[in-house]
């Protein structure tokens, strides 16, 4: 039995996947970035001198270090999409050779011998080249205007995005050739390469999206003694990790043998 859309009140939410929703009230177009290709870049880092390769980078290492004591871990990773080259393969230009540089930033955090807590920033830059991509061009040419007044911009409907996950894997310090002391840091990141075309969407729709309830929701300040009285008492000790006695031996063979 389909759901009455009178009653229905439409809003973003879960799907229950035993009913059925109400017939669309329309049918709209909509413009977003379509994802048409992509594919994944998995490296793990580690520092070595001369040129990058696929596992070491020369930026991993800091600049001198003075007295540190001990690596507490890394934060704050960004990354920043440099070039992009494109260069169509023959036979089919929609598959492109596509060439990415991008720049991985974060700092390293360490503990002084005096107890003070300090930071290395680092910076790496990397090349990658996917050798396949479907990146095909768009056949339209886009030209928009943003603000009233402003002359017209002819936009590239094609985009190229990276979305990364990344994590200080391991930090070492060590001393380097001259004797000084240096932090070391293994990098591992994941990358996905995503090729985007604005394109036009048929969507059915039920309407424009309801406006919330007013007021917002406010977190009511509760006395921490009253918060301490509703909190369930704590375990005051932690769980044993104890094998069985007869891992061979269950309920059910217990009652066959009674």
């Amino acid at each position: 039995m389909s759901v009455n859309l009178k009653r229905f009140s439409p809003r973003p939410g879960l799907v229950n996947k035993q009913g059925r929703l109400p017939d669309p009230s329309e049918l709209v177009c909509i413009e977003v970035p379509k994802i048409f290709d992509q594919c994944l870049i998995k490296k793990c880092l580690v520092y070595g001198e001369g040129p990058d390769t696929n596992t070491t980078d020369f930026e991993l290492r800091s600049n001198p270090l003075t007295d540190p004591k001990r690596y507490i871990g890394s934060r704050d990773f960004n990354l920043t999409l440099l070039s992009v080259d494109k260069i169509p393969l023959m036979g089919n230009p929609n598959f492109k050779k596509i060439i990415i540089s991008y720049k991985i930033s974060f700092c390293a955090d360490y503990i002084d011998a005096n107890g003070v807590n300090k930071s290395e920033l680092y910076e790496i830059n990397r090349t990658d080249v996917i050798g396949k991509f479907y990146c095909p061009d768009s056949i339209a040419q886009i030209s928009a205007s943003f603000v009233p007044g402003n002359q017209p911009q002819d936009l590239d409907s094609n985009i190229i995005k990276l979305e990364m996950v990344a994590d200080a894997l391991a930090g070492e310090l060590l001393k380097d050739e001259a004797g000084k002391e240096v932090l070391d840091i293994t990098l591992g990141y994941y990358i996905i390469v995503k090729c985007e075309l604005i394109v036009q969407l048929l969507i059915p729709t039920y309407d424009y999206c309801p406006v919330p309830k007013a007021p917002c929701e406010e977190e009511p300040e509760e006395d921490p003694c009253e918060i301490f009285e509703k909190a369930p008492i704590p375990k005051f000790y932690p769980d044993q990790n104890l094998d069985p006695l007869f891992p061979d031996c269950d309920d059910g063979n217990r009652n066959e043998e009674m």
